[in-house]
């Protein structure tokens, strides 16, 4: 399974990347190979100063070897070796009306001293964080999520929906992060599910992805805006820093695994603001937005 799904990631980062760069039509996606000294490496690939990606990352990797310490006091385990392969990725556009996007699919196995897998487990998901509502946009994302949802199982979309929601939630500022889409972690075995399953479900919502971010991309990219504007996606974009560096559970485990600080890092935006005791015009559009973000809605009836 692992091989499988690695090589999977592999052709889906080409897929992407390719699909990216015609999109934009300017920057290419700079490519870099690196090794883990324990075990492993990855493939990073950035975009900057595009026509329309401000810059962003599309990475795969894989790691395994020892269980670092921090993993082995999370699973309760005193001994182990593992192994996690997974594609990441992020893209900040330079247009405000554009919204930023995040998506990840890894896959985890650990084993037991004679090498045996005691655990295995798929996770990931997509999310969209727009600076400017536009509510078409966000039933489109969601929708391409249910759609790939319910080709497996009618009840994924509705219970990865509400853990994104709950996930990608910065709790100090009591706000969502943006409009979400789908989180799940943990998709182990189970009576109902062969791991084989976990795997044609995953590589499902993965094929969905440039369906589901491209056409936003297309219909907002050539709308003009303000400085005033380009202001309010940089002081937001601080918000999206601010769970990325406190909450997100994929940044820590990079940092916690000896990962590679350049690839980690990747997902924080070049050019950010933050503005003491910032507030929006009242009933302006930032200001909906806002509102918005304060009680997760839902997207799809």
């Amino acid at each position: 399974m692992k091989d499988k799904f690695f090589a999977y990631i592999e052709n889906l980062q080409d897929k992407i990347t390719s699909k990216l760069e015609a999109i934009d039509g300017k920057a290419k996606f700079q490519e870099d190979n690196w090794k883990r000294a324990e075990g492993g490496g990855g493939r990073t690939r950035v975009i900057e100063n595009g026509a329309i990606f401000e810059k962003g990352g599309v990475n795969i990797s894989k790691v395994f070897g020892e269980l670092p310490e921090a993993l082995r006091k999370q699973f309760g385990v005193e001994e182990g070796n593992f192994f996690a392969c997974g594609l990441s990725l992020v893209l900040h556009p330079i247009n405000p009306f554009v919204p930023t996007v995040h998506a990840n699919w890894r896959y985890f196995e650990m084993y037991n001293s004679a090498g045996e897998i005691v655990t295995q487990w798929f996770g990931g998901g997509q999310d969209l964080t727009p600076y400017y509502l536009f509510d078409e946009d966000a039933t489109h994302f969601h929708t391409v999520c249910k759609t790939a949802c319910d080709k497996h199982n009618a009840e994924f979309y509705p219970r990865f929906k509400e853990t994104c929601d709950n996930y990608f939630w910065n709790s100090h500022r009591n706000e969502a992060r943006g409009i979400g889409g789908l989180f799940f972690d943990y998709l182990k075995e189970t009576e109902d599910f062969t791991i084989e399953d976990r795997f044609n479900f995953v590589t499902e919502v993965g094929n969905s992805f440039l369906e589901s971010y491209v056409p936003i991309v297309e219909k907002r990219k050539e709308i003009s805006f303000t400085r005033e504007q380009k202001d309010w996606q940089e002081v937001r974009r601080g918000r999206y820093v601010e769970f990325n560096l406190v909450h997100d559970r994929g940044t820590l485990f990079g940092l916690k695994t000896n990962g590679r600080i350049e690839s980690i890092l990747m997902s924080l935006p070049p050019i950010v603001q933050w503005k003491y005791d910032h507030h929006p015009a009242e009933n302006s559009e930032e200001e909906r937005l806002l509102k918005i973000l304060a009680e997760p809605k839902d997207w799809v009836i």
